[in-house]
């Protein structure tokens, strides 16, 4: 069961959060920014992504989103 489970249709694309877990996660915008368990896939590459905590993640995923 998530702890945490939000979706928001933006005006440059939806976001959603999925968040159980360190190591089950998934936060997403659109095409553009994905984080998912242990990777995150922004500027068009992927790569592994350490969860250190929930402000870290928020953090690293709200600065890939403006950048895109």
């Amino acid at each position: 069961m998530a702890m945490l489970h939000e979706r928001m249709i933006l005006p440059g694309g939806d976001l959603e959060i999925l968040f159980e877990n360190a190591s089950s996660f998934w936060l997403r915008y659109g095409n553009l920014v994905e984080y998912r368990n242990g990777m995150k896939r922004a500027h068009g590459r992927t790569t592994a992504y350490e969860f250190r905590s929930v402000e870290q993640l928020r953090y690293d995923f709200e600065r890939d989103v403006e950048a895109a």
